[in-house]
């Protein structure tokens, strides 16, 4: 059998397709190269170099290990023995060359024409030394060939068996066969340089793993039941995924050459249009050619307006976010048509005008804003069709079960229709994602829900023709398995690709709808509805607690990570049974016959304690952005649905009442003016104003980084000084970051119930600094103290009457006019005061506390203990979507080409 395998062997070709081989060659690439590179004689004794004669010998000696080890390799495995023994010749012939040559060099290191000799021989020794590792590799693929045909052999025997005791006994051979092949695939999949051939067959290995018991179970089912078409169906699926995998690793192991692009490879279609488009329409001026820049821009816009449209008349795109694509859509249009006339105007001047800046901006502005509505509307998708994946496959294991094969194709066409839409929302969020890999990820496994949907059909079939059928019941489970196994894939790898800011937006905006169809439906009595939607709540509730986690695991464990998962478990452990609980009493109410009365009120809390959840995890998560790469539509997407949500029936605005909880009140009319915000106003201040706000932004934040460089030294576990200071500080952020149009805060309340934070804590602050410089035997030490919490308390103070701050919006020729400079500018100096007095407080109770004797006092009241350094993983955690491509690097930086190390040396 083994005889029969032929190898892909070409003498002349020498390339190195393994880390193995380069990594042995590498140490005579450099003996020899320093050897070439020896300068000139010794200057202990003239015309001779010892240095030469010892690597001379150092070269030998390596060469007749390779000649050594050839040698065995020849003699364990006679098929290849002629072929080996023969490089093994070249390499004894070329070596004894090199060391004659040397040695002459090495006598005389100035005769150029030695020098030139000893190169060629050099290069000659190279070549037979690779010719010779290459051999010994392809050994290893002799190997692994060997163990490839036994396996098709089992594999040919499965297929033929007749009985049940043959195919386990043909499938015990397989699985032994089988675990050796993986083994020696695994160690060549390691060593081989080409990432894609390490791709391609950790994939083989990947389905031939999960395919072994599926291959058994359909192979029991159909020698059981050999008269159903559907369990040949399914034995023939599973063996054509084997052998397919099977001849995946026969070629890659003798693949030669540059490897082909995978057919899943490439960015998303929508994603890289619209990056070429912003790259197309900035341009020099002139270079604008009227007659053929024109039509080439509008054709390509034209082209991600026919994409965008093909998104927005997706059955899941709701009609909102229909309406606003088509409206981005105009809006890029005209955008473009604007910016092509002000190229026009700007033709043949030195420089642009300010209008062509602004006409860029404005045209840049446009496609970033069609990219939101874009990729809201895959998350709308995602959001909609991840959601309760396993319900339909349930329906259809349980008709099969009772026999009834009429539910059966009914169901079918249902779990089809399934599979079907989670296929083409896989395929809808590769179209708006740059992530290269993960866009390949997603199409592979899509590409598999795509093939094994109608084999769980058929899975189901053979279940319903022979309900009490063992094999069959095995068989249906071995593929439920699959099935919810590679759903699982799928949704993660959606995931990847979608950003978890987007997701969370679109999700707190679901479940808010979602919210207010339950109220709906309890008013209105139906139990139905409710039981449903409530179900959708749960999942998706459950879904972005999932995904988040999912994303912590990104981040070393810290504070950020902890105030996110304290987020996530409340809503997990604590709003949702209660949610839950509600839902089932008022469930039970309405199934009654007359119907019970509900507590609406109660109801309507547990649902706004849901939506508050959600929006807590969202808010804690977006903690860490920087504010400059904050969206900031989507990031505060909730006011816009809030305020459209007050429109609808009485049952929604009393829902968002309880959201808003002050819907009535003077404040909450203060801070709604011309119906924004007032942090959205605060966004359309005069730049002139802006930028004075930033000055104050910048002195803040040297303040700010004052106070983080003095905190972070203390592990605040048992030290309320430093927990204090920690938590005063990232609340006057949260202020600052309100005078620029950013941040959790939206309205002046909100800024106001900030400072009472601030306040509560500065008074928490001087309770337990005062008692520290009580206890202080330093009387100078005792009054700094004291001083500087007198300035906190002054300061806290100063913040509670700036904290008022608001845009002050005027009427002026019936256009409005914002202003809110000196309002804004108090508030960051107020903070900016405190930030430095925290800082002076924190240094004098470290003071105070440890560098003086104490008498009668057993122990001080915080412990200032140094922090200890964060734990590192030993190797740096990577960015997901960088890790394949810096691996790509690192393989093609390593290439060692033997010939043309010598290169240089060709003049002699």
């Amino acid at each position: 059998m083994s005889g029969s395998i032929g190898l892909k062997w070409d003498p002349k070709n020498l390339e190195i397709r393994t880390k193995s081989v380069e990594k042995t060659l590498e140490p005579l690439v450099t003996q020899v190269t320093t050897l070439v590179n020896q300068s000139g004689p010794s200057k202990k004794k003239k015309g001779r170099s010892k240095k030469a004669h010892v690597l001379s010998a150092a070269v030998h000696k390596a060469t007749d290990n390779f000649i050594v080890k050839g040698e065995e390799i020849a003699e364990e495995n006679p098929e290849i023995r002629n072929e080996m023994l023969a490089a093994v010749d070249e390499v004894k012939k070329t070596g004894e060359e090199m060391h004659v040559a040397s040695q002459d060099f090495a006598e005389d290191p100035c005769a150029l024409t030695k020098r030139g000799a000893m190169v060629r021989a050099a290069r000659a020794l190279l070549s037979a030394v690779t010719r010779l590792l290459i051999l010994a590799d392809m050994v290893d693929v002799h190997l692994l060939l060997k163990t490839l045909r036994l396996v098709e052999d089992d594999l040919e025997r499965i297929r033929n068996a007749a009985s049940q005791q043959e195919l386990l006994q043909s499938f015990r051979d397989y699985g032994r066969s089988a675990v050796e092949l993986m083994d020696q695939t695994g160690r060549r999949q390691a060593d081989l340089k080409d990432p894609r051939r390490r791709d391609d067959l950790a994939a083989a290995r990947a389905t031939l793993k999960k395919n072994s018991m599926m291959l058994l179970t359909t192979s029991k089912a159909f020698v059981r039941h050999p008269e159903l078409a559907a369990a040949k169906s399914n034995r023939d699926f599973v063996y054509k995924e084997v052998c397919d995998a099977v001849t995946t690793i026969s070629g890659i192991a003798q693949a030669t050459g540059p490897s082909d692009a995978h057919p899943f490879e490439g960015a998303g279609e929508l994603a890289a249009a619209l990056d070429e488009f912003d790259q197309k329409v900035i341009m020099d001026p002139l270079q604008y050619d009227e007659r053929r820049t024109r039509p080439s821009l509008e054709e390509r816009l034209e082209s991600i307006i026919s994409g965008a449209a093909l998104m927005a008349d997706s059955s899941c795109t709701r009609e909102e976010r229909q309406e606003k694509i088509v409206r981005e859509c105009n809006a890029v249009r005209q955008a473009l048509q604007d910016l092509l006339s002000e190229y026009m105007n700007n033709a043949g001047r030195k420089e642009p005008s300010e209008s062509l800046d602004q006409a860029i901006e404005h045209m840049c502005k446009k496609t970033r804003d069609l990219r939101r509505q874009l990729r809201k509307a895959v998350v709308d998708h995602v959001s909609d069709s991840f959601l309760e994946t396993n319900v339909p496959l349930l329906v259809l294991i349980e008709a099969a079960k009772a026999g009834n094969q009429a539910e059966v194709e009914e169901y079918a066409q249902v779990f089809t229709e399934h599979a079907n839409k989670l296929v083409e929302v896989a395929n809808l969020a590769c179209s708006m994602s740059n992530n290269e890999e993960g866009v390949k990820f997603v199409r592979m496994a899509a590409s598999q829900i795509e093939n094994l949907c109608p084999q769980v059909i058929n899975a189901a079939r053979i279940l319903a023709a022979r309900p009490r059928s063992k094999v069959a019941q095995e068989n249906m489970d071995v593929f439920k398995e699959a099935w919810e196994r590679q759903v699982r894939i799928l949704t993660e790898a959606v995931d990847d690709i979608t950003t978890i800011d987007d997701f969370l937006a679109v999700s707190e905006s679901h479940i808010l709808e979602d919210v207010n169809k339950c109220v709906m439906a309890l008013q209105e009595g139906d139990a139905d509805t409710l039981d449903r939607t409530a179900g959708a709540i749960r999942g998706r509730s459950a879904r972005v607690c999932n995904v988040v986690i999912s994303e912590m695991d990104n981040y070393e464990p810290g504070d950020y990570t902890e105030r996110v998962m304290d987020a996530v478990n409340v809503l997990k452990d604590q709003v949702m049974p209660y949610f839950a609980e509600k839902v089932e009493m008022a469930v039970d109410a309405l199934s009654q016959n007359p119907q019970l009365e509900v507590d609406e009120n109660e109801f309507i809390e547990a649902s706004r304690l849901v939506y508050d959840g959600v929006r807590d995890i969202r808010r804690a998560v977006l903690m860490i952005r920087d504010p400059q790469d904050l969206d900031i539509d989507s990031e505060y997407d909730e006011e816009e649905t809030i305020s459209q949500s007050e429109t609808q029936t009485k049952s929604v605005a009393s829902l968002v009442g309880f959201f808003q909880q002050a819907t009535t009140t003077r404040q909450h009319e203060e801070d709604f003016i011309q119906g924004k915000t007032t942090r959205q106003w605060m966004q359309e201040l005069p730049e002139e104003e802006k930028m004075k706000i930033q000055e104050q932004i910048d002195v803040f934040k040297v303040e700010k980084e004052k106070l983080e460089q003095e905190i972070a030294k203390w592990d605040d576990s048992s030290n309320d000084i430093i927990t204090l200071a920690k938590q005063m500080c990232m609340i006057m952020m949260e202020m600052t970051d309100f005078t620029r149009g950013r941040g959790p805060l939206k309205t002046t309340m909100h800024v106001i119930n900030a400072a009472k934070k601030i306040s509560e804590a500065g008074t928490q602050l001087d309770s337990v600094a005062s008692q520290i410089a009580d206890q202080c035997p330093d009387s100078v030490a005792n009054e700094d103290l004291k001083a500087y919490l007198q300035r906190i308390k002054l300061y806290c103070h100063q913040l509670n009457i700036t904290s008022k701050v608001k845009a002050d919006v005027q009427n002026i020729g019936g256009e409005l006019i914002v202003s809110g400079l000196d309002s804004a500018t108090s508030l960051i100096m107020a903070a900016k005061n405190l930030m430095n007095a925290v800082v002076l407080a924190v240094k004098a109770s470290y003071v105070a506390s440890t560098k003086f004797k104490r008498h009668g006092l057993k122990s001080p009241l915080v412990t200032w203990r140094m922090k200890a350094p964060e734990k590192k993983p030993l190797v740096r955690l990577e960015n997901p979507n960088e890790v394949r491509a810096k691996v790509r690097k690192g393989a093609r930086n390593k290439d060692i080409e033997p010939v043309k190390a010598l290169s240089e040396f060709d003049s002699f």
